[in-house]
């Protein structure tokens, strides 16, 4: 297993989007805890479930998920809970996994892009993941949630722009556990191998876990997106300049 800890890749300006994405992200997450048991009506209410998006039809109320449905805050625009559950997190690792995966592969793609074009890029990313998540199981009744769809479109870019980045990692294998410093090309391929395995796995399956075509959608999403937003800084980063 690679846990990366900081990527070695400096940036020019302050990464203002993606530390506001951070904040708002964890005070979300903290005002979900708030709510104690009732939390569960809130994450029904604005995480995107695919059966409600592809029949545009609120669930709540029909299965309950397990709910005391006079406290769910319905009824709800169904097509907003696809920006929604994106500051939607599922516990503390959920939540702290995908911010330190933000912090380290989205700032060097927000130094790139500018902050508008950088924050429309993460929402794209998004939606793509939630386009092939639903796509792979159309009628799920669990409600999606976290902001790795979008973060997982950043570790597309970023593998783009920058995969000779040296990224400083913790190793585990086993009970050997070390610091290394690993190229970024080499982790993101690895994760995207990993997401791929279980994505393929997964069809077919039920329950609940995590959305692993998410992922696949938000990554591929992410390369095609850095070409079309920033080809010219993309040709420069790969090629060291223009041609004359």
């Amino acid at each position: 297993m690679l846990l990366p800890l900081k990527d070695i890749n400096p940036t020019e300006r302050r990464p203002v989007v993606t530390i506001t994405l951070i904040v708002v992200n964890v005070a979300i997450f903290l005002y979900q805890l708030s709510l104690g048991r009732y939390g569960h009506a809130f994450v029904a209410s604005f995480g995107a479930t695919p059966y409600e998006i592809t029949h545009m039809e609120d669930l709540v109320g029909v299965v309950g998920y397990g709910i005391n449905v006079a406290h769910y805050p319905g009824p709800k625009p169904i097509f907003m809970t696809l920006f929604s559950s994106m500051f939607l997190h599922g516990g503390f690792w959920h939540l702290g996994g995908n911010m330190l995966y933000l912090w380290i592969f989205g700032n060097n793609i927000e130094d790139i892009l500018g902050p508008v074009k950088y924050l429309i890029f993460y929402f794209l990313c998004g939606l793509a993941a939630h386009a092939l998540h639903i796509a792979s199981d159309p009628s799920s009744y669990i409600p999606t949630v976290g902001a790795s769809g979008a973060i997982s479109g950043l570790m597309g870019a970023y593998l783009i722009t920058y995969p000779k980045a040296r990224v400083l990692t913790l190793v585990f294998l086993f009970y050997f556990i070390r610091l290394a410093v690993i190229p970024a090309s080499f982790i993101i391929i690895w994760w995207f191998v990993v997401q791929f395995i279980f994505g393929m796995a997964s069809l077919g399956g039920s329950g609940g876990g995590v959305a692993w075509f998410a992922h696949i959608g938000g990554f591929i999403a992410g390369i095609i997106l850095i070409y079309a937003m920033a080809w010219r800084i993309v040709y420069w980063l790969r090629h060291g300049g223009f041609d004359d």
